[in-house]
C-alpha cells in the first residue's frame, strides 16, 4: 500500500483572506491591540510558527511570547468556524483537486490522508467546508497540533496509518502532494517521496529545485497523478 498525504491550503483549496482575517481577530483578542504585520501568504508553516512570527513582527517582547502563542493558537479553530460562510465567498477548490481526491480514495492501493501546517480542528473545517472531508481518513493524518515542527509530521501520519492499516510505512511508500516548499522540506526531512503542484506561490521551477520528485502544474491530470503517486511509492507495494 502507499501512503498519500495531501496538504491543504493551496493544494487543494484556497480559502482567500479568511485565515489572515483569523488571525487578526485572534491576536486582537488576546493582545488587546490590532496587529500591523500578518504572516507571509503561501509559506506552509505551521499554524503554531506562524503565531510565534505574527506576536514577533508586532512587536510582542520575547518573554511573552510562550503564553501569547499558546492562547491565540488555542482560539484559532472556533475564529475559523465562525467564518465557515466566509470560505465560500472569497475561497475556492484549487482546480483538479476534487476528482484526484476522489480518485486517490477510490484507489485500494492507495491509503489517502493529510498532512498540513493546520491544526487538525481547522483542517476539518476547511475540509468539511469544500465537501472534502469524506476523501480523507482524518484519523491518521499528521497536524500542526501535534507537533509545529512540520516535518515530523510524517512519521506521525506513518506510524497512525501502520496501527490503522496494518501495513508498514516508510521513505519508500509514502508520497506527500503539496505546493510549497516546505511540503517539499517536510518529505525530504520526513520521510516521503514528495510530488510538487505549482499551484500556489512557488513555481514549478522552485520545487524542482528544492528536492521534489516530481512536479506538476494543478491536478487536473488526474492519470499523470496516479501514475506518479505509484511510481514513486512502488518499492512499497507488496
Amino acid at each position: 500500500m502507499i501512503l498519500v498525504l495531501w496538504d491543504i491550503d493551496r493544494t487543494l483549496l484556497y480559502v482567500g483572506d479568511t485565515d489572515r482575517t483569523v488571525y487578526r481577530e485572534a491576536f486582537r483578542e488576546v493582545v488587546g491591540r490590532d496587529a500591523e504585520r500578518l504572516p507571509q501568504r503561501g509559506t506552509g508553516v505551521t499554524m503554531p510558527l506562524a503565531v510565534r512570527e505574527l506576536l514577533a513582527a508586532n512587536g510582542v517582547p520575547d518573554g511573552q511570547i510562550d503564553r501569547l502563542a499558546s492562547q491565540i493558537v488555542a482560539c484559532l479553530p472556533s475564529r475559523l468556524e465562525r467564518h465557515r460562510e466566509e470560505l465560500h465567498a472569497s475561497g475556492r477548490l484549487m482546480p483538479g483537486a476534487l476528482e484526484a481526491l476522489a480518485a486517490v480514495h477510490g484507489a485500494k492501493d492507495l491509503v489517502p490522508t493529510v498532512v498540513t501546517g493546520n491544526l487538525r480542528a481547522s483542517a476539518e473545517i476547511k475540509l468539511d467546508s469544500f465537501s472534502m472531508l469524506n476523501y480523507v481518513d482524518i484519523s491518521v493524518g499528521g497536524f500542526a497540533s501535534d507537533d509545529s515542527h512540520r516535518p515530523a509530521l510524517v512519521a506521525i501520519a506513518q506510524r497512525r496509518s501502520e496501527a490503522a492499516y496494518g501495513s508498514a510505512f516508510g521513505r519508500q511508500n509514502t508520497v506527500i502532494i503539496g505546493d510549497s516548499l516546505q511540503d517539499v522540506r517536510t518529505g525530504r526531512e520526513g520521510g516521503a517521496k514528495v510530488i510538487g503542484v505549482a499551484s500556489g506561490t512557488t513555481s514549478a521551477t522552485q520545487l524542482h529545485e528544492a528536492g521534489a520528485d516530481e512536479v506538476v502544474g494543478d491536478l487536473t491530470d488526474v492519470a499523470r497523478l496516479l501514475r506518479a503517486i505509484r511510481e514513486l511509492g512502488q518499492s512499497g507495494l507488496p
